[in-house]
């Protein structure tokens, strides 16, 4: 756990960035990925997200902290990031690489 209060573990790792400036795109991403730079996990979702082309959002919780009563509610309670939040309104907290590409294949989202 961080001095923030987060936790994430190593062995687990989800774009318009909220609190830091982006491009900005007329449409609002269909997924969103709350974390933070510290959490290596956070760093290898947004990397996955990247190379696969899809689009989010970013919202980084150290520059955003009024954003983790979501990350809070998500979790049941706790802290844990990264969270990655689809627009089937399900989500993964920090998600293996393998369950991140399975759920954003699933749901359409990585570009032909």
């Amino acid at each position: 756990m961080d001095g923030a209060g987060y936790s994430h573990s190593p062995s687990h790792c989800p774009r318009t960035v909220i609190g830091s400036p982006m491009p900005v795109s007329s449409a609002r991403p269909a997924v969103t990925m709350y974390g933070a730079d510290w959490c290596s996990d956070c760093l290898r979702s947004k990397r996955l997200l990247d190379r696969l082309g899809v689009d989010y959002a970013y919202v980084d919780l150290v520059a955003d902290p009024g954003q983790t009563a979501e990350v809070v509610r998500r979790n049941g309670g706790r802290r844990s990031i990264p969270v990655v939040v689809f627009p089937d309104d399900t989500h993964l907290t920090e998600p293996s690489d393998r369950a991140l590409s399975a759920k954003v294949v699933e749901l359409g989202l990585v570009p032909s």
